[in-house]
């Protein structure tokens, strides 16, 4: 019963700055590049302790390794158009590929940076994952040293919504055996689902001309960024771009931005859908993203 108490304390919304790290795959396309940068222009809340590049696979890599060698070099590059040189030494290599089952980590400089830097925190004052990606950093940190579970709040943004018609979505498929470990574990975990939460975040290209363009070089190439991944998708039409990744980092801020709930942990199984099971232990789902509320900070944040 202590421990179940002490998880349902760390699902709180925590109050007053916090240490975190960012899991993210961020060539994926470009909204872990908002994301980013809105973590780093929201550092009299958040304290950036790491930053790991995970491994994604799409029509934009050849592999998971090029995945995650790619979102490594994109993170230099936001920082670069941040101009924050200071922070370019927390960057960490994550997997090369994603977990063959439910019990076996697999080892890489991020999991391992994570494994030891939780170490240094407690159940009182935890350390905050926000993980934007493929989860297999992450749960192979757990997996590496379980202990770090009652250290940590694993703030994830995958799967869709409980109501969606199948859970198919990028961040959860790529290695649903990593989302059942992290599940799975005894870390608290605060759960963003995609479709029919915050695929209701979204902008559009005049949108961010108006009050991104032109303010500095990094809301420059995040138009730019926006713009063309959407003509590719589109091809000319009118079009307005999800940034779901953002939300993961707003749900530690202090402004009210999204409502959550407690619901019972969720099951991610192999057939692309939720399981559920309500004597599994409570994680903390968000329903609803404000949207216009976050809209506003993050751009008056990237626009400084």
């Amino acid at each position: 019963m202590a421990e179940d108490m002490s998880r349902l304390l760390r699902l709180n919304k925590p109050e007053g700055p916090v240490d975190v790290v960012i899991d993210t795959d961020c060539y994926n396309e470009v909204d872990d590049q908002f994301a980013l940068s809105y973590l780093v222009r929201s550092e009299d809340e958040l304290h950036l302790k790491a930053i790991y590049a995970a491994p994604f696979y799409n029509k934009r890599v050849q592999s998971s390794k090029e995945g995650m060698e790619r979102s490594y070099q994109e993170i230099f590059h936001v920082l670069t158009l941040l101009e924050r040189e200071d922070l370019k030494s927390k960057i960490y290599k994550g997997s090369e590929c994603y977990l063959s089952d439910e019990n076996t980590p697999v080892y890489s400089d991020a999991a391992k940076h994570l494994a030891e830097l939780a170490m240094n925190y407690t159940e009182e004052r935890p350390l905050y994952v926000i993980a934007i990606a493929a989860i297999t950093n992450v749960a192979s940190a757990l997996l590496m040293k379980p202990e770090i579970a009652s250290r940590i709040v694993v703030v994830w943004l995958g799967g869709h919504s409980f109501e969606w018609p199948n859970n198919r979505e990028f961040n959860c498929y790529q290695d649903v055996a990593g989302v059942r470990a992290v599940f799975n574990s005894d870390a608290a975990v605060v759960l963003l689902p995609c479709m029919g939460v915050v695929s209701a975040f979204t902008t559009t290209k005049y949108e961010m001309e108006h009050w991104l363009k032109g303010k500095n070089q990094l809301c420059d190439y995040l138009c730019e960024a926006a713009e063309k991944v959407m003509e590719e998708h589109n091809r000319g039409q009118y079009w307005s771009k999800a940034i779901w990744d953002v939300c993961a980092v707003a749900w530690l801020l202090k402004g009210n931005f999204m409502a959550d709930r407690l619901e019972h942990a969720p099951i991610a199984e192999y057939d692309d859908r939720w399981a559920f099971d309500k004597k599994r232990p409570f994680i903390r789902y968000v329903y609803h993203i404000f949207r216009d509320r976050l809209m506003e900070d993050l751009f008056t944040k990237l626009a400084k």
